[in-house]
């Protein structure tokens, strides 16, 4: 992602260009969700009132720095693996033999193109469960940024989550999709968690 500005690289999305998309978008919202845990816990870390979760939560700092970094980069690979497919899909088909090399090339573009979804995903749900964790100790006037943060995380596993699910309605190889279905799956399963996190946020603030 070369954009210099959140403004730049929502113009690229906005612009008729393919890329990037939906699967860069998830991942700019697992960053989001990241880099807000970020903000509650530098927020936090040495204020006397909480203290007693200083260690954990400069843990989880460290932890959500590394999935911004991480989601950033998710955001310029999907643009990268979205290219392959279409450069792959635009390859000669006029002989028997670069078809079956066009075919072979999209399928080898489409297992990448599922792959950077699933990361996203995974990752996702880490930044989820890093803001069940810091909750307990977050400085009660950035509350809502924790359940802000579940809420991009969730957003970002969903959109990823169709990412793969298009990806794989294309390939053939049946044992890779099952390992990637089951990938996600695992990683499916914090959108409750995520749900959990946000009841809690609100159920507070509403005291």
């Amino acid at each position: 992602m070369q954009t210099d500005t959140v403004g730049g690289w929502l113009d690229e999305l906005a612009s008729e260009s393919s890329t990037p998309g939906g699967g860069a978008a998830a991942a700019m919202n697992a960053a989001v969700g990241a880099a807000l845990i970020s903000m509650v816990c530098n927020l936090t870390i040495g204020r006397p009132k909480y203290a007693s979760y200083e260690s954990e939560l400069t843990q989880a700092l460290s932890e959500a720095e590394e999935l911004r970094s991480a989601a950033v980069r998710l955001a310029g690979d999907d643009t990268e693996a979205f290219g392959a497919v279409i450069a792959a899909y635009k390859l000669a088909k006029t002989t028997e033999t670069e078809k079956q090399a066009r075919t072979a090339a999209i399928q080898h573009a489409l297992v990448g193109a599922a792959d950077v979804p699933l990361r996203t995903a995974e990752l996702a749900a880490q930044v989820i469960a890093l803001s069940r964790r810091i909750l307990p100790g977050s400085n009660t006037n950035v509350l809502s940024d924790v359940a802000v943060a579940a809420s991009s995380a969730q957003a970002a596993l969903t959109a990823a989550a169709v990412n793969v699910e298009v990806n794989l309605a294309a390939l053939a190889d049946e044992t890779q999709r099952e390992i990637v279905r089951g990938r996600l799956s695992t990683a499916l399963t914090s959108a409750t968690e995520a749900e959990a996190v946000v009841a809690e946020v609100r159920e507070r603030i509403a005291k």
